[in-house]
């Protein structure tokens, strides 16, 4: 269905938002994104296949930008993967291909990272050190029988100026194009966990939220899969032209 959002208000128990395309674009915040924010003010959570940052980084770059989002208010794939590794496999000794922020809340739960081939588990995340040395190292470790988790089956982004930057599926793709393996665990959207967790933080069931986002394909498939209603964003313009620029899909 399609429609005004403030005339899903009485059916909406929590907003889940996406960033990358609908709050922000780089660093330039998109048109209404303060405006939904404080309509959504106490009931949102963001919600973000971002496979860099913690939620503690995040939040201060936001604020930089004028959004006053809370770490609490964050669920991001990178730190919800390995929050999930953490929790079903404690202790694991873990490959990761990632930033140093992740690298240190790895530690912080417990786990092991290995620099080596014999490890547990490989996770891929956004890592802006990606090298041919770390695609055989991740390679072999996969031949030796470690498990492969992908934080954000993303391969891209849009950049400031619409370019592809490129994101942890895309080291993804090639670590499987290398290997040939089939069988692996993806943790961002469109998979469930992101959107699962965050229902959780606003103790609301799915049926009762509505992910907002501009990626059909990874919010709005997600979200459906769950019950969920998603509104589309286009060109950050969520209040004004809402039979243009925001469908809502149940």
């Amino acid at each position: 269905m399609e429609g005004h959002l403030s005339a899903l208000d009485t059916d909406i128990a929590g907003y889940l938002i996406d960033l990358d395309g609908t709050l922000i674009s780089g660093r330039t915040v998109l048109a209404d994104a303060a405006w939904l924010l404080e309509r959504a003010a106490g009931r949102f959570i963001l919600v973000s296949n971002n496979s860099e940052h913690t939620p503690e980084q995040l939040a201060r770059q936001l604020r930089h930008l004028g959004l006053r989002i809370t770490p609490e208010q964050i669920v991001l794939a990178g730190t919800a993967a390995l929050e999930r590794i953490a929790r079903t496999s404690p202790g694991a000794r873990l490959l990761l291909l990632g930033s140093a922020a992740l690298a240190n809340y790895a530690r912080k739960l417990g786990l092991e990272l290995v620099s080596k081939a014999e490890a547990d588990i490989v996770l891929v995340t956004r890592d802006r050190k990606f090298t041919y040395a770390r695609l055989a190292l991740a390679t072999e470790a996969l031949s030796l029988g470690a498990r492969l988790v992908v934080a954000c089956p993303d391969r891209s982004h849009p950049g400031p100026r619409r370019q592809p930057v490129p994101e942890a599926g895309a080291l993804a793709a090639a670590l499987i194009a290398t290997t040939g393996i089939e069988h692996y665990e993806v943790i961002g959207k469109p998979e469930p966990l992101l959107f699962e967790t965050a229902c959780r933080r606003l103790g609301i069931e799915p049926r009762q939220g509505l992910m907002i986002g501009d990626n059909s394909e990874t919010d709005g498939a997600g979200a459906r899969r769950l019950g969920m209603a998603f509104a589309l964003v286009r060109n950050g313009q969520i209040r004004h032209h809402f039979s243009d620029e925001l469908q809502v899909a149940v």
